[in-house]
């Protein structure tokens, strides 16, 4: 079992929930939690009602979306958030597409609880929503609540980790992460304990992932707009 692995922190590979608390069905971490709460209620007062589609993922929910797109039952988009045909990609190539959007399985941020994808439920269902660029720039439903967020969330502590030019993973308006625990979480994670987690999981494309390690993490980890 991945989550009896000898590793320093296995909350930081979404393989422990202990240090997560519920906010109306959604896990958060603490800080966090109190954090979203207060900048919704600001947020609030502006006419804008944040909400949270995604928070807490762990280890195997983002396995079955990383297993899922490298196996094609799930869509692989491109930058333009079109569907890709993955059966001309080589491996390194599937996994490369793949990661334009979707995180390596213990190296998601979503496994600390620190970091959202927030929409504005005034203007968009949650069912409806997909998590485009689109939704989120000028005349889209969450267009408003992108501007609040640029002029507004650095208060609260959440700033935007995927930027366009500034991050590895593709801009994405709705992720936004709570700083003053996400930082100290990114400064623990350990390529080693996270080469001991990919080596032991059921996981497409392992051989391509362990074999570009290194770059992959200093890219799609590190590489980030703050």
């Amino acid at each position: 079992m991945l989550e009896n692995l000898s590793i320093k922190h296995p909350y930081l590979y979404g393989l422990q929930q202990d240090h997560l608390i519920d906010v109306d069905g959604i896990l958060l971490e603490s800080q966090t939690a109190t954090a979203f709460v207060n900048m919704a209620n600001a947020a609030s007062n502006d006419g804008i009602n944040i909400s949270i589609c995604s928070g807490f993922r762990d280890f195997n929910q983002q396995l079955n979306i990383w297993n899922n797109k490298a196996s094609g039952k799930r869509p692989v988009l491109d930058i333009n958030s079109q569907a890709i045909d993955i059966a001309k990609l080589s491996g390194a190539q599937l996994m490369r597409a793949i990661l334009q959007w979707s995180a390596l399985p213990g190296a998601s941020r979503h496994h600390w609880g620190t970091d959202i994808d927030v929409y504005d439920v005034n203007n968009v269902s949650k069912a409806n929503l997909q998590l485009i660029t689109d939704e989120y720039s000028e005349h889209g439903p969450c267009s408003d609540l992108y501007q609040w967020l640029k002029q507004n969330s650095a208060k609260f502590g959440f700033e935007h980790p995927y930027q366009t030019g500034k991050s590895g993973v593709s801009s994405e308006p709705w992720h936004i992460s709570y700083r003053p625990v996400s930082d100290t979480y990114l400064k623990a994670f350990d390529i080693n304990d996270f080469n001991t987690v990919i080596s032991a999981a059921d996981i497409h494309l392992k051989n391509d992932i362990l074999k570009q390690l290194n770059q992959l993490v200093e890219n799609y980890v590190y590489r980030i707009a703050f």
